[in-house]
Order: structure tokens, then C-alpha cells, then sequence
């Protein structure tokens, strides 16, 4: 996309988005493709959910707007920004945005931790649209998106997955993935790229799990005392809750990997949950495979961090963003918009400061000095 030169403040996350196609003819272009970008973070880094809100807060914040770009014309109109949003390219935007997050967390992260939420009300029922399902990768330790993937349902994760891999580079990373993505491609192209991977084991990998069920069965009964494992346990409790969990790696696999040829295969993970509520007991037992050679304490933190792409991503994605309320329906614009919505988290846990996410989406709302520090140079 043709970027005017910087005419104040420098904004180096453009840079990313330079090469971004822009869809509309040459001649007939108003509003250059990065202000537009610009002007989208900016509103909604500020609490806007819809293009309409954009519109508003282009209106009245040109000021602002005119310390990094030019907005010659001003700013488009919410009919003009969902057009806009709905031809962009939505894989190509999600790569300029992976580009960006790469070059701003440098090494790779610990555990990379891939899920995948519906945008609910990006359904269309007059027109038989469904939902759309993005699948994400998130940064435990750092709490950032560093990715993500749009896909059409639920079921084609395991298509955007690989997909979603591909666009980042993991070399290094242990990825955590749900039961949809313990599949023999993915783990190929997890271990394809010098990385790691702790995949929870389900029903969809019927002889595979049948097989570590009557092994881990039979070991149990006379205490593993047939095989090479290792064991930890924690108790947390709050709030009147207490739950054990006993996670137990059996490491001499030599038996799976000669019946199944998994790639990379080297433990198995069982994590068995008992949680103590108001006199009740619940019980639990997951099982997990993984290429890592370590012990059970480990890799019990490592399937525990998986969980944070659901508190960190999705809890914060609904209720600091609204996500399954926004109602951008057309074509690429839900995807679009929800890269712009990962792009404004990362920026809101960057800044400095002990203020919550949404305080600090309250404080962008007034302080137009707070509000150009979180993009700024």
C-alpha cells in the first residue's frame, strides 16, 4: 500500500502493513490504505465496536489523527470503512500483522498456545452465513496474540492450524493444541519446524487412544512399576474449591511409536483432576502426547499454560472488546476487525503501568497523549 512519508510522530508498526494490497482502483483512492489502518487502531485502542464508532472517533479526533498522517481528506464515513474492511485481503492482513508481533517480541515464545472462539453475532441468518471461528495463537508468557487464522467452522481447524503454523516462525516454542489439533499433520509440521508440541489425546485418534488407555490401565494396577514415568502433584484452593492434580509422564513410549509411528513422539502426559466443591468431588483424567523429553513437573506447567488462551484471549477478547457482541458481518470485514481488535490487546498489555486492560481502553477513550504513546515509535 503507498504510504505518505511520517509528518510528526513515527508510527513503525505501519511499516508492516506497507506491503498490504489495497483493493480499490489506483485512481480512485481517497483515503490512503494506512491512515485507514491508523485510524482503525487508533478507535479502537479508544473502546470502538463498530465502524460506525470509527467514523465518530475520526470525526472528532482529526487532530490527533493529523499528528502521524496527513488525513488530506479527512476520514471515510462507516459505510466507506466496511467496504473497505470487507475486500481487504483478511490472510494477508493476518500476516502483516504475525510480521509485526515477530519483530516486536524478538525470541520466540515459551509455550505457543493455539485455540480457536466463534464470533458469534458475525452469523448472517438472511443469508445463510455462519459464524465465523478464528483460530489463534497466543503467547502464554508474554500474553500476546502472535497470530491468527479464519476459518468458516469449527471443523476446518484442523485446515487452519497448519495454516496458521506456517505464517509464524515457532523454532523453539512448544505448541499447545486441543484434541481437534492432535492430528499426525500437524505434529509433522510442528516438528518441521524445530519446535515442540503437547497435543491433548481424545476419541478422535481412536487406536491411538484406545492403546495408551489399556497400557496406562494395566500400569496403573501395578504401579508403573513396568515402564519409566515420572510424577508430580499440586493443590491449589480458594474460595472454598480445592483440587489435586497428579500429573504423571510415562516416558518408555518405544511400544506406541512401533504400533502408530508418531511424529516426534516421546511421552505421554495423564493429568488426573480432583476438585473438592462444597462437600462434592469431582474427578477428571486427560491424557496428552508429546515430543519433549522432560519431567512430570514440567510439563504439568506447560498443559496448565495452555489454558491461558482462554482466560488471557478469549475472557479478555469478550469482555474488555465485546467480541461475541460486534455484528461486523460482511465478507473479510469480521476477520479483519478481529485482527485489528489482536492488534490493540497486544498494544493495551504493552503499555506501562498496574491498570487493568479496560482501564486503560478508558484512559485511550480521553487522554489523546496516552492514547498516541501506545502506538508511537
Amino acid at each position: 500500500m503507498e504510504m505518505d512519508g511520517a509528518i510528526g510522530e513515527g508510527v513503525v508498526f505501519l511499516e508492516y502493513f506497507r506491503d498490504l494490497p489495497d483493493p480499490r482502483q489506483a485512481g480512485k483512492v481517497t483515503y490512503p490504505l494506512d491512515e485507514i489502518v491508523l485510524l482503525c487502531l487508533l478507535a479502537v485502542l479508544a473502546g470502538a465496536e463498530t465502524f460506525t464508532d470509527i467514523a465518530r472517533f475520526g470525526t472528532k479526533k482529526l487532530e490527533l489523527l493529523r499528528r502521524f498522517r496527513p488525513f488530506r481528506d479527512g476520514t471515510p464515513s462507516h459505510d466507506h470503512l466496511g467496504d473497505i474492511f470487507a475486500t481487504l485481503d483478511a490472510e494477508k492482513f493476518q500476516q502483516c500483522f504475525v510480521d509485526w508481533v515477530s519483530a516486536q517480541t524478538g525470541a520466540p515464545a515459551d509455550v505457543i498456545a493455539i485455540d480457536g472462539k466463534t464470533v458469534r453475532r458475525s452469523a448472517d441468518k438472511k443469508r445463510a452465513k455462519a459464524a465465523i471461528h478464528m483460530v489463534s495463537a497466543f503467547a502464554a508468557r508474554q500474553r500476546l496474540v502472535l497470530g491468527q487464522v479464519k476459518v468458516a467452522e469449527k471443523s476446518n481447524e484442523i485446515v487452519a492450524i497448519p495454516k496458521l503454523l506456517e505464517m509464524m516462525a515457532i523454532e523453539g516454542a512448544i505448541v499447545t493444541i486441543d484434541a481437534m489439533g492432535c492430528q499426525r499433520d500437524i505434529a509433522r509440521k510442528i516438528i518441521d519446524k524445530k519446535a515442540d508440541y503437547v497435543l491433548a489425546l481424545k476419541g478422535n485418534q481412536g487406536s491411538l487412544r484406545d492403546d495408551v488407555d489399556v497400557f496406562v490401565a494395566e500400569q496403573k494396577a501395578n504401579d508403573f512399576q513396568d515402564t519409566t514415568i515420572s510424577r508430580h502433584q499440586t493443590v491449589d484452593g480458594d474460595h472454598g474449591r480445592i483440587e489435586t492434580r497428579t500429573t504423571t509422564v510415562i516416558h518408555d513410549v518405544a511400544w506406541l511409536q512401533d504400533r502408530h509411528n508418531w511424529p516426534g513422539l516421546k511421552g505421554i502426559v495423564m493429568v488426573e483432576s480432583r476438585r473438592e466443591i462444597d462437600g462434592k468431588i469431582e474427578r477428571e483424567t486427560r491424557f496428552y502426547i508429546t515430543s519433549l523429553l522432560l519431567l512430570a513437573a514440567q510439563l504439568g506447567l506447560i498443559v496448565r499454560s495452555h489454558w491461558a488462551v482462554e482466560n488471557s484471549l478469549h475472557w479478555v477478547m469478550d469482555m474488555v472488546f465485546r467480541d461475541d457482541e460486534c455484528r461486523v458481518r460482511t465478507d473479510h470485514a469480521p476477520a479483519n476487525f478481529t485482527t485489528i481488535k489482536h492488534m490493540a490487546l497486544n498494544l493495551l498489555r504493552n503499555a506501562k503501568g498496574k491498570d487493568s486492560l479496560r482501564l486503560r481502553r478508558k484512559v485511550a477513550a480521553w487522554d489523546d497523549d496516552f492514547l498516541a504513546s501506545l502506538i508511537a515509535a
